[in-house]
């Protein structure tokens, strides 16, 4: 048992340069953990609230200094003197501090970030490492990584509806062959594209190659040509992530896909097309945020594939919830700063894997080294993961974390999902 006696928030930035919350806990025993609150580029409505000081002088108003201050103010002294182990009192106490349903007062990064300072606080303070504390027991295997390697969105002159071409390497012999076929077959697909385009491929907003094609068959057709250039034809599969409701339009209800504008409908025969002639692992995201009724329709037709949500249940336990009870999805990318909270990311997975629903943990677009999300992969037990492209330096420190917990682990091996694939 062991009290917290510090809370310190600061002002850091992201990968992409924009400001986030880091918030530092220690405790009496001296343990410190750490925190910060990465943002993604797709950001969902149901989404816990992103605090920022609309400061057009600095960071063109990006800046988080009154998150920093509600943490140091506010936050700080209602959890000194709390035990840090916990978690859920930890969790609530700021919850009800903040009063709003989506931490719209305090700001969900600066909640967030606390909640995985006093975590890793209290990991420290067990003398294990995270995911350890997490596991409760030694850790087996650790989750097949996926990478998004072309990024989907609008260009000049080109808008590619979906927004993540996903390959996984899911017939790897260990996550260290996982690991060397992304990266050969990533920096193949460069010449690859260049072939395609006769001209030097672009990098995305996500470090993937920009989509050089608005027909997804050309982008698909593309990745597998660099999958069968390095030899690992048989070992790998797509996933798919379409951030559908970025390309969503309330007024007529249809959906912008490859020069035209789709009806729900049309937008899940298309896909179930794409199913029926290519490999998916999963795909995510296939409809806007509030289309229930295209998510449980889209589940009963589709059944080649995981069909898996993310803005659609947003780490929520009560979105999840519907989802089930309509039998819409399959699983739920599992990302904690959406709810705001490590309880109630917790919460909401207990509650899906129960009912047999798979949790997919994911980084965000603005990523951080050292990214709380991993832990909670490897910890929990998952079988796969979204890891981003291999190619900046967070986003290589997930893979890094990945293989050091085959190291440090003997006997450690990577997940076995053959029972999961619907292909």
């Amino acid at each position: 048992m062991s009290k917290i006696t510090e809370v310190k928030a600061r002002q850091l930035i992201d990968c992409k340069c924009r400001p986030m919350v880091e918030v530092d806990v220690i405790t009496e025993k001296g343990s410190l953990g750490r925190g910060s609150a990465p943002t993604g580029s797709s950001v969902g409505m149901y989404e816990s609230f992103v605090l920022r000081d609309n400061d057009p002088k600095e960071y063109n108003g990006m800046s988080v200094h009154k998150a920093v201050e509600n943490v140091n103010k506010i936050i700080a002294p209602a959890l000194i003197g709390k035990e840090v182990s916990g978690q859920e009192e930890i969790d609530k106490i700021m919850i009800e501090l903040d009063g709003t349903p989506d931490k719209h007062n305090l700001g969900g990064n600066a909640i967030y970030s606390a909640s995985i300072a006093a975590f890793r606080a209290a990991a420290g303070d067990a003398g294990k490492t995270l995911y350890d504390y997490i596991a409760g027991e030694p850790v087996k295997d650790v989750p097949i990584p996926s990478f998004n390697v072309i990024n989907g969105g609008k260009y000049p002159g080109l808008t590619q509806a979906f927004n993540e071409f996903i390959v996984m390497p899911y017939k790897a012999d260990s996550i260290y062959e996982a690991v060397e076929i992304a990266v050969k077959v990533f920096q193949k697909l460069g010449p690859v594209i260049k072939n395609y385009t006769k001209k030097e491929p672009g990098v995305g907003g996500s470090y993937g190659w920009i989509a050089p094609s608005e027909d997804p068959e050309v982008l698909l057709s593309l990745m597998q040509e660099a999958i069968d250039a390095c030899g690992y034809t048989g070992k790998c599969a797509f996933a798919l992530d379409c951030a559908s409701s970025e390309m969503y339009d309330a007024e007529t209800k249809t959906y912008y896909l490859n020069g035209k504008r789709l009806s729900s409908d049309e937008l899940i025969g298309y896909v179930k097309g794409l199913t029926e002639r290519w490999n998916f692992v999963f795909i995510e995201d296939m409809l806007d945020e509030n289309d229930w009724d295209g998510y449980e329709k889209a589940h009963r037709e589709i059944t080649r594939t995981l069909i898996i949500a993310d803005d659609f249940t947003a780490t929520s336990k009560e979105r999840i919830a519907r989802a089930c009870s309509t039998n819409s999805i399959d699983g739920f990318i599992l990302k904690p700063n959406q709810v705001g909270t490590i309880s109630e990311a917790l919460d909401a997975y207990r509650f899906a894997r129960e009912r047999g629903l798979l949790a997919i943990p994911s980084g965000r677009s603005g990523g951080v080294i050292g990214d709380v999300v991993m832990d909670l992969a490897v910890g929990l037990d998952v079988s796969f993961i979204k890891n981003g492209c291999p190619r900046s330096g967070e986003r290589i420190d997930k893979l890094n974390f990945l293989m050091r917990v085959a190291d440090l682990n003997p006997g450690c091996v990577m997940s076995d999902i053959s029972s999961l694939v619907r292909f």
